[in-house]
């Protein structure tokens, strides 16, 4: 097993936070008590300030990293001179009676299990924590029997006074494990790290049942999750992994679990996407919805109903995951950044920012929601539907005075605002949804009010994002530049994915923006400079695109040569090398994820009529 190589990390979390694990069982990041919370472990951000919790073998190595069938339970096999064994890491999920539809119940604990399978394997717990971002001086000490309590504190330059502690609780001895001394495993041991101290602290037997309810929890919640056969392990790999990232207490979505990995090493191009895109969010439980979990996109589209509760309270593109409508980005200039790649940023200054693809994103969501629930015979209640009528009305009225301005588009461009083909389009996936969710209600008037406007933003992308030159949708009007996020036209309605400027936007696409099966988003200059490495969210698009526009055994070739280019735990990060195939921003990335689930059952319909032949 390579050691060595970037990203073959896995993730164990339960919806509060998370925590991401290296190949020789590290924890490498990890924030608590929530998503967006300090590090307590950030050695992916700085290898020797960062903080890590690493179990290691005397004479022995790692063998074997997988996740338990159909969980989110990781395993991890040692093996060496002196015997073998396992660590098992998961993160709790379940409320403390054992119901399955916990929420605000879930705990900030990281579990680790260590279980003999031969000998007298002899380990080492090399715990150092670094909290806050490893801002301060951190201390770990002995707090009562078997229990390290750790603390932080100081002032930031702003002021701002901070103190902050965890605490581990083992049935290995606290100096053993301080002094980083090793012991013979001759029994079933366990460290779990928690934010709190615990009023019941935890012993072998309590760690056992912990471990049980989670199992069961994600087999549950797997057995629900709607498959095809030919794609079984990658959709279902790719849903567990999205739900980790949904925060349970409110049903924001992250983005991603980690801040500040670049999307090229050496750049700056490295973002925190602990928050929630309602570009990001929504497409993420759209696709849960399809498979299985509406409850989900009820969740979310209930988190953005509390966030933005008034009429005159705008749409930003992101929020906080409790709702914070302020993300002020800051650089932590102490840490060296992955592999040297600086700034660390913490929060986010895109949060201002004008895109205006967001209305129909979120638009396309409501309207799925409200045919689900019509089709299933469970209306909302009255209040719910005024709400949701009340935001789409919202939604619309800001479209009708801002489509034709200028916006940052789907790539949060923090150069010049521009006129984005892509925002115009979604735009009318906006006003078309709205007319559509009108007629449901028997709004029939409003509804036919607003049919001009759906056809003049339709008409005005046709005649300025359509470049007769390129025989393509440009990026924007009176450009030659491609964007993939053009080939989502088809999926959204906007055009018929079988009309000739469609496949034509596609085959052109391809041929300037696709590097050996992998693509760009742009190829333009933006303001980082040209983008050197493949978004890998866009490859899928190309698949879906090229599965709907008629050409299947392509998008075949091309979807089972992505599905090579997972992590060896399945997983994918926000970019892929062009060369290497290496993963590169953060990690893992939902965009991604939905992206593979999505054209897993695209092309899962009529699969046997399309096998490629090797």
């Amino acid at each position: 097993m390579d050691l060595s190589s970037d990203y073959h990390h896995g993730i164990i979390g339960n919806g509060r936070t998370c925590a991401i694990i290296d190949a020789d069982s590290s924890i490498v990041f990890s924030c608590m008590p929530d998503f967006d919370s300090g590090t307590i472990f950030a050695k992916m951000l700085d290898e020797d300030k960062g903080g890590h919790f690493t179990i290691s073998m005397q004479s022995g190595k790692v063998v074997s990293q997988e996740y338990e069938k159909n969980t989110g339970i990781l395993r991890t096999v040692f093996k060496g001179k002196s015997g073998s064994f396992e660590l098992i890491d998961f993160m709790p999920r379940y409320s403390w009676d054992g119901r399955s539809g916990t929420k605000k119940e879930v705990s900030a604990d990281i579990v680790r299990v260590l279980k003999p399978l031969s000998g007298n394997p002899e380990i080492i717990v090399d715990y150092n924590p670094q909290l806050e971002y490893a801002r301060f001086n951190t201390k770990s000490f002995k707090f009562g029997r078997n229990r390290i309590k750790t603390t932080t504190g100081g002032t930031c330059p702003s002021g701002k006074t901070i103190y902050e502690s965890c605490y581990l609780y083992s049935s290995i001895a606290s100096d053993k494990i301080l002094k980083k001394e090793a012991f013979k495993l001759t029994e079933q041991k366990f460290l779990l790290l928690s934010y709190h101290d615990k009023v019941i602290s935890p012993d072998e037997e309590r760690v056992e049942l912990m471990l049980q309810r989670t199992r069961s929890y994600w087999l549950l919640w797997s057995a629900r999750t709607h498959r095809c056969d030919q794609y079984s392990e990658e959709i279902l790999r790719s849903a567990i992994t999205l739900k980790m990232l949904q925060f349970s207490p409110t049903g924001a979505v992250v983005a991603a679990a980690t801040t500040s990995l670049p999307e090229t090493i050496g750049e700056e191009r490295n973002w925190d996407y602990r928050f929630c895109w309602i570009r990001d969010g929504s497409m993420t439980v759209d696709v849960l919805n399809r498979i299985g979990h509406p409850s989900m996109a009820g969740s979310f589209i209930h988190w953005v109903m509390e966030t933005v509760p008034t009429k005159d309270d705008a749409l930003q593109i992101m929020y906080g995951i409790r709702g914070e409508k302020t993300l002020t980005e800051e650089a932590l200039g102490h840490l060296e950044g992955y592999q040297g790649s600086s700034p660390v940023r913490i929060g986010n200054a895109a949060y201002h920012q004008q895109q205006h693809d967001i209305y129909g994103i979120l638009m396309d969501l409501i309207y799925k929601e409200l045919i689900q629930h019509d089709l299933g015979d469970r209306h909302p209640a009255p209040e719910t539907l005024d709400q949701l009528w009340t935001r789409v009305r919202s939604i619309v009225k800001t479209v009708g005075e801002f489509w034709k301005d200028p916006d940052r588009g789907i790539w949060e461009i923090r150069g010049e605002a521009k006129h984005f083909v892509f925002s115009k389009v979604l735009c009318w996936v906006a006003v078309d949804r709205a007319i559509k969710i009108g007629n449901m209600l028997k709004k029939y008037d409003w509804a036919k009010q607003h049919e001009a406007l759906r056809d003049e933003i339709h008409n005005d992308i046709c005649t300025k994002g359509w470049s007769k030159k390129k025989k393509a949708f440009t990026q924007v009007y009176g450009s030659e530049d491609l964007d993939s996020a053009n080939l989502l036209m088809a999926d959204y309605g906007f055009i018929d994915p079988m009309d000739k400027r469609f496949i034509s936007t596609v085959e052109q696409s391809e041929k300037e923006l696709c590097r050996g099966g992998l693509m760009y988003r742009y190829k333009n200059q933006d303001d980082f400079g040209e983008p050197s490495s493949a978004f890998t969210v866009c490859s899928f698009w190309m698949v879906k695109a090229l599965a709907r526009c008629g050409k299947r055994a392509q998008a075949q070739r091309r979807f089972r040569q992505l599905l090579k280019f997972a992590n060896p735990k399945g997983l994918y990060g926000e970019d892929l090398d062009f060369k290497t195939k290496r993963h590169l921003g953060n990690f893992p990335q939902a965009y991604s994820h939905l992206a593979l689930i999505d054209c897993a059952l695209e092309l899962a319909e009529d699969c046997k009529d399309y096998l490629i032949e090797e």
